[in-house]
């Protein structure tokens, strides 16, 4: 139930910061929206769109694309992109980091304490204006490596 709850709020919390920004709230745009909120996985812009053209049918891939361009812009999500797969889109805004197996290309969140000091000491010892990080690990998930 607590989850529902986190998922609505977000949800809403994501529409009144569209609004606040002058976008107009169409059925898609809140449907691919509510699909990121909900969603576990880190979904690429066709699997959003296969999963959601049944509800709509003339939604097409480009509408999709262009909603996931917006919300990035607005930055609610963060698009993901990991050497020559398709891209993924990751809605969950509280830090985090990546785990990708190696074998399928699943993508699991992570938590861990933000690494502020390593950015801090990059940008002493480079003079960068440094702006945020990325921590990609790499390993076999356990439906691969038999262990589930």
């Amino acid at each position: 139930m607590k989850m529902i709850d986190t998922h609505h709020d977000h949800f809403a919390e994501s529409l009144e910061t569209l609004k606040k920004t002058g976008v107009r709230i169409t059925p898609q745009r809140k449907a691919v929206l509510n699909f990121l909120v909900e969603s576990e996985v880190h979904p690429t812009a066709d699997d959003i769109f296969q999963s959601l053209s049944g509800d709509f049918p003339n939604m097409s891939v480009a509408t999709v694309y262009n909603n996931l361009k917006l919300f990035k812009q607005t930055g609610l999500v963060k698009e993901l992109t990991y050497g020559d797969s398709s891209s993924r889109f990751d809605f969950n805004s509280v830090p985090h980091y990546h785990i990708i197996c190696s074998e399928c290309g699943k993508i699991t969140d992570f938590q861990y304490p933000a690494l502020e000091e390593v950015e801090h000491l990059a940008g002493l010892v480079t003079d960068y204006d440094v702006s945020h990080h990325r921590l990609e690990i790499y390993g076999v998930c356990p439906e691969c490596s038999g262990k589930e």
